[in-house]
Formats: C-alpha cells, structure tokens, sequence
C-alpha cells in the first residue's frame, strides 16, 4: 500500500479547508459534489454555501420554486445539474422521507448521479469502500504508472476503475478518495506541475520516461459549433420589458431571455420585420443596435456569438415585466452581464 500510504500522507499535511470535508451530512456532501461537477473549487465555493444558506436541508431544497433554484445557480453554467439538483431533492424529500440511499449501488438511481458523484458521496458520508475515478485521478494514476490508454475510450475508465480499486485502503475510503482529488488538483495538475514537491519523485513512471506533459492521452476532440443569436430588448416610457423562458431542451433551459432570433447576421430592419410579425400590437418607434461586436461567449460544444438590439415602443401589453423586476429571474450569466451594463436610460428616452 505504498501508493495509499504517500498519497495520505501528502494529503494530511496539504490538504485544502472546504466546507463540505467537514461534515458526514450526505446533503451536504451531494450538493458539493453537483455543483463542483465542471466547476472549479474556487468558483463552486461561494455557491455551495449560498445553497446551504438558502436551503439548509433537502426538503428545504425540494420545497422551493423551481425558478428560484435556477436563480440562485446562476452563473454557474451547464443548468441541466441545477434541474437535476432540484429533482432529486424533490425524490429524497418526497420519495426517501428525507434520506439518502446509504450506498453507491443505490445513489446511482438519483438524478444527476454518476459513478463519480456515487462513489464519492459514499466513500464520504458511509465509508464504503468505493475509489472515484475523474479527470484528476486519470491524471494522478496514468502519470503515476505511466498508463497511455486513451481516457476517452469507455474501456479506458474501467481500467482506471480496477487499479484504483487495488490501491484505496478499506480503513480510509473518504482520506483516500479526497486526498486523490486533491492530490490531482494542486499537486499533479494538468500543466506544468512541480515534480519537485511530488511524494512520488522517484516512483513516477512519466517523470522517469519525460512524459509528464503529454500524459494522460486524450484523443477525442470535442466539436464546438458556432451559433449567433440576436435578443431583442423591448422596452416602452415606463421601462417595462418583454421577456421568456426557455423551455425547450436545449442551452439554458428554464432560464429566461429576450425574444429571440437564433439565426445569423441580423440588421435593423430584419429586427423591425421581426417584432412586428410576433408583436403585431406594439408600434415601434425605434430600432438600436446596443452592441456594437458580436459577444463571443464559449459553453463546452458550442461558440456563441450575440448581439443584443433595443427596440423603443409606445406601450407593452400587460404581460410585460418592469425592468427593475428582472433581478427577480434567472439568466443566462452573458444576459444578466448584459443587463448589469445596460444604461436604461439610453433605450428610454
């Protein structure tokens, strides 16, 4: 077990304070591992206590509007997790009686739930004996014993799997898996680490063999698609708005946004065309471009490329929403930004 034995070592004497390593609650420790999923600690941190603040327990969570989960996430990126956080709550507080399965086999059913989450939720909350396996220990372990699978492969992880199975020690699966994650992310990280600190200096088949920079191997490329939207900001003299909720199963959705057009290269006059065909009862007054450049604004598989136009109008139909109400809902964090920096007063008067 020398793997284990430097691993915690390493660990009890660099390991990082974070909230959620000083608790056995499986809540707590679940809602960390959700939000920390494609969310790096420093990021994720402020939003986990903002959480637990908000919604102290999970029937709290569960109880609470939909919207207002979604709010409370954003800015935070990939809104599928904050749907599937809020419906499984909703299973654990409705279904479970308020408790969460006690082990991996079982937090497996929960929404949102990999072997990832499972296997550290319970390592940490029940000490079972289960190793997680992500991104830092594919980078940890193929560094380590110089493994040059493609960590792209499905076949790859199951490899990964079984090795990281023979090194946790049954008398500490939480030290070991926590000390790993950490080991990966301030020890071993992707780029330029400093071997000179490494516990495995002289075990390391990568630092022996010069390959520490190319290790581990990824061949799957992601591709990103390029996309421009237009969203059209309509306001009248008393500074109400139009806006929407995005329902449909694509980026963002349940957030809300500005009518829009999801095409390419729109002018005012397309904008003008636009608003009278899908609001024949608004009499425009004026059409402003507020951007002057495309935002670029990159999610994980696509590029996007907004513009935001204002459109002045006599009056808005009693659906409307005041401006000063949009605090009230949740954006997408390139919308909100938008609306942060936007003088009204421009588009007013």
């Amino acid at each position: 077990m020398i793997f284990s034995n430097k691993l915690i070592t390493w660990y009890l004497e660099n390991k990082r304070f974070l909230p959620w390593r000083e608790t056995k609650n499986p809540y707590a420790i679940w809602l960390s591992e959700i939000i920390l999923q494609q969310t790096r600690v420093a990021q994720g941190l402020p939003y986990f206590e903002a959480f637990l603040n908000t919604y102290p327990t999970v029937t709290d969570l569960a109880n609470a509007p939909e919207d207002d989960v979604m709010r409370l996430w954003q800015g935070l990126g990939y809104y599928s997790r904050a749907r599937n956080l809020h419906a499984t709550a909703k299973k654990v507080a409705y279904e479970l009686n308020g408790n969460f399965p006690t082990n991996y086999k079982d937090l497996l059913t929960l929404k949102g739930v990999g072997e990832y989450t499972a296997a550290a939720i319970a390592s940490i909350a029940y000490d079972e004996v289960v190793p997680v396996v992500d991104g830092n220990v594919f980078r940890v372990l193929s560094r380590v014993y110089g493994i040059t699978s493609d960590i792209s492969a499905n076949s790859t992880k199951k490899e990964f799997q079984e090795l990281a199975a023979t090194l946790i020690p049954a008398e500490a699966p939480a030290t070991f898996n926590q000390a790993i994650m950490d080991f990966g992310a301030t020890q071993c990280t992707p780029k330029s680490p400093d071997c000179s600190l490494c516990p495995y200096i002289n075990d390391c088949v990568a630092y022996a063999t010069n390959q520490v920079s190319t290790l581990p191997i990824k061949l799957a490329k992601v591709k990103v698609k390029k996309r421009y939207l237009d969203f059209i900001i309509i306001l009248d003299a008393n500074g109400n708005t139009i806006i929407e909720q995005r329902t449909e199963k694509d980026i963002w959705q349940q957030l809300y946004q500005f009518p829009l057009i999801d095409s390419f290269k729109h002018n005012a006059e397309d904008i003008n065309d636009y608003v009278k065909e899908k609001f024949d009862s608004l009499y425009i007054k004026e059409v402003l471009a507020l951007t002057n450049e495309a935002i670029t604004h990159q999610l994980s598989h696509q590029k996007l490329h907004i513009k935001f136009w204002g459109v002045r109008v006599d009056n808005i139909p009693t659906d409307s929403t005041a401006w000063a109400e949009l605090n009230k809902f949740g954006f997408p964090i390139v919308i909100h930004n938008f609306i942060k920096s936007l003088d009204l007063k421009t588009l007013i008067y």
